[in-house]
């Protein structure tokens, strides 16, 4: 359970079994900008103000933060071992095959799980587009939601899953350029929405400026955080990419700096433009996101006939533009997040299957799921399984609802490869590293503490998630992988 794997062995890639170099940096931070754009900037918006108010602006400045220093460890381990599984790769080299294996299957969380959700909010966008005055056309409830919301299969994710699992069954190349399609949309429609918010900005919609304080701010950035999950999916794609020493960390830096900046204005626009601050109940309580209160305060509110506050919209930005007089706008808007959010399906079940090709190849789980099919050189079987989970559970499950949950394996994930990158100072000093962590001994400490301090302010239901799903693993690796893995029949390579 403790043997470790040198980072000569992780570079050792059986050709037969390894995955065609395509990916430049341009590539490479589109993908990682349309990962991470998605979900939860379109939607989150408005829990973010229910939780911080107009602090939300720290909030998603402080979930950057982690992000950031996170990514300068997955920059240092990503130039050294320029192979697929990023995380588990990294941990595998560390701390052992144990610990890889967790990581793995804490991965699980952040892509399978997140690319269901997403498909479920993209089934909510088709629909409404099709009952829209310009097609006229109703889904019948049974078809547009599974058992949780009283119908029987959710139809619109089944649909979209399987569209997108069989485009990355086609080619990784061909995804990206797919990818850099949605991308280049879903940038405009936030460019326009900035530059029509920004000159509307109050000074009296920023105060108070953190109702709820400190921890307020700090809830905010640990549910939101989810807008950033995603990125890291770059460093998965290593073996695909031409030059990876390179072009990972430019990828890496470059997505995560992009969706910093469009977030921040994003959010100031929101805030200035129309105000976010917190809804309380009758007698002054707090109506925390998610509870009874606040639904039942929305409603009616709703019923009421009037606009009500951000924090009551399920479409945040788009009710920001109806409410400052850019319906057509808000509408287009609409439309571009019926259209974009496909290209964060794909990257979650584009590092999802990344991520267990590479355990596949190590033994971990069977070996035949790292086939690579002889004309795409993709890993077709795994593409197809990890999609078919995908879209089981975006047609049965209340994915939507878990989307956070997503947090708890990401949160993990970043801890592990932050303490990766210390060790391995330790361990192996004289290592030529391309890119190095300037000052790691504060850096890595810190990128790890902010996990920990991240994960700590997540829901109760969060924090429960990762070790009970963390159980199912143990048994999976006990019962499996610890006797089959390659580790165990070639100690040579250790």
């Amino acid at each position: 359970m403790w043997r470790v794997k040198s980072l000569d062995a992780v570079s050792e890639v059986d050709e037969r079994k390894s995955l065609r170099r395509s990916l430049g940096p341009l590539q490479l931070t589109l993908l990682g900008i349309g990962s991470t754009i998605g979900t939860g900037i379109f939607v989150l918006t408005a829990e973010a103000a229910q939780q911080a108010g107009p602090g939300m602006l720290v909030s998603f400045i402080l979930a950057a933060f982690v992000c950031g220093i996170a990514t300068l460890c997955y920059a240092e381990m990503s130039a050294m071992a320029p192979v697929s599984g990023a995380a588990y790769a990294y941990a595998y080299v560390s701390f052992g095959e144990f610990w890889a294996w967790a990581v793995g299957w804490a991965l699980v969380l952040e892509y399978a799980i997140t690319g269901s959700a997403v498909a479920v909010g993209w089934s909510g966008y088709f629909v409404g587009l099709l009952k829209s005055s310009v097609f006229h056309i109703v889904v019948p409830p049974s078809l547009a939601n599974g058992p949780y919301a009283g119908g029987v299969i959710n139809l619109p994710a089944v649909i979209i899953s399987i569209l997108v699992t069989l485009l990355l069954v086609r080619g990784t190349k061909e995804s990206a350029r797919v990818n850099a399609l949605f991308v280049a949309v879903k940038v405009v429609v936030l460019a326009i929405f900035i530059a029509l918010s920004l000159p509307l900005l109050h000074a009296s919609n920023f105060h108070p400026f953190a109702p709820l304080g400190v921890s307020g701010i700090a809830s905010a950035s640990a549910s939101i955080f989810f807008t950033f999950v995603g990125f890291d999916a770059v460093a998965t794609a290593a073996e695909e990419t031409r030059e990876p020493q390179r072009n990972i960390p430019l990828g890496l830096f470059g997505a995560l700096s992009v969706v910093t900046i469009i977030y921040v204005l994003v959010a100031i626009g929101v805030t200035g433009a129309y105000g976010s601050q917190p809804l309380f109940g009758p007698h002054g309580e707090y109506l925390s996101p998610g509870s009874l209160g606040l639904g039942k305060a929305c409603e009616s509110i709703t019923a009421s006939g009037t606009s009500g506050p951000l924090v009551c919209s399920q479409e945040a930005l788009a009710f920001v533009l109806r409410q400052i007089g850019y319906p057509l706008f808000a509408n287009l808007l609409g439309l571009v997040a019926f259209l974009a959010l496909p290209s964060v399906i794909l990257m979650m079940i584009y590092g999802q299957t990344r991520v267990f090709f590479v355990m596949s190849r190590d033994g971990l789980l069977p070996r035949a799921l790292s086939r690579v099919h002889p004309r795409w050189q993709t890993p077709h079987i795994m593409t197809l399984g990890t999609g078919t989970a995908v879209t089981v559970a975006a047609a049965f499950l209340p994915v939507g609802r878990l989307a956070a949950i997503a947090n708890s394996g990401t949160l993990f994930a970043f801890f592990m490869v932050s303490l990766a990158v210390l060790r391995l100072r330790r361990t192996d000093p004289q290592r030529v590293r391309p890119f190095r962590v300037a000052v790691v001994w504060i850096i890595a400490p810190l990128s790890a503490a902010g996990c920990v301090l991240l994960f700590l302010f997540l829901s109760t239901e969060a924090k429960l998630v990762l070790p009970v799903w963390s159980a199912i693993g143990l048994l999976i690796y006990i019962s499996y992988g610890v006797r089959k893995s390659r580790m165990a029949r070639r100690p040579e390579a250790r």
